[in-house]
């Protein structure tokens, strides 16, 4: 009844397995649904609603960035975390612009992946450390040209430093640490930058920040 609402969508049986007992050890994670394809997956998680859905990126059927997209759509409030053996930068970017809020290799150890899902779950952009070049190469290899006079008229210049944090992988604490502010005040910095850049998440929004230079212009 407590505690965060897991849901898992992966094709391997023994690999749902391993999971589940492993997040069943932890007091404040409960898995409440699973399935071995993302179709059923779907329909099974806008059913149980839960706080974080955990999905594989490679399934037959449809492709996890549309998985991804559907999910958003059918089930607004869950965090969509990939778990995935996949190092291919397109595929990162691609399911991180689709709405992802992490991407996790699965050889990550245990530890990381719980403390992953406690994080995703606060609203936290997570990633395996491995993965964080590739996310920078791949952004950049596609950005988009766009003028600095726009971004600096859609958001404030501690909107942008924040903006900036949040692109390095900075979590609410270590960004109100760097830039001496409140948590609480952060925060709404931060609901205030996916307002004004029409984003849904964190994760978009360090995508943004990356694909247009910002996260370089910092400190």
């Amino acid at each position: 009844m407590s505690g965060l609402r897991i849901f898992l969508i992966d094709d391997h049986n023994l690999f749902r397995s391993g999971v589940k007992a492993l997040l069943a050890r932890q007091s404040d994670l409960q898995v409440v649904g699973e399935a071995a394809d993302a179709l059923e997956g779907l329909k099974r998680a806008a059913e149980l609603k839960p706080d974080v859905v955990l999905l594989d990126l490679n399934m037959p059927g449809i492709s996890g960035r549309e998985a991804v997209q559907m999910l958003a759509e059918e089930v607004p409030g869950a965090r969509v975390l990939m778990l995935t053996v996949s190092e291919d930068a397109d595929d990162l970017v691609e399911t991180l612009r689709a709405g992802a809020h992490g991407y996790l290799l699965k050889n990550i150890d245990a530890d990381f992946l719980v403390d992953a899902i406690r994080r995703a779950a606060r609203g936290e952009a997570v990633m395996s450390p491995q993965m964080t070049s590739k996310l920078v190469q791949g952004l950049q290899r596609g950005a988009r040209e766009v003028s600095e006079v726009d971004d600096r008229d859609r958001i404030s210049p501690r909107e942008r430093e924040i903006l900036a944090l949040l692109a390095r992988g900075g979590s609410t604490k270590e960004i109100a640490r760097d830039l001496k502010l409140a948590e609480s005040t952060v925060k709404i910095h931060v609901q205030n930058i996916l307002r004004k850049l029409k984003l849904t998440s964190r994760v978009q929004a360090a995508v943004y920040a990356v694909e247009r230079g910002i996260a370089d212009k910092g400190e």
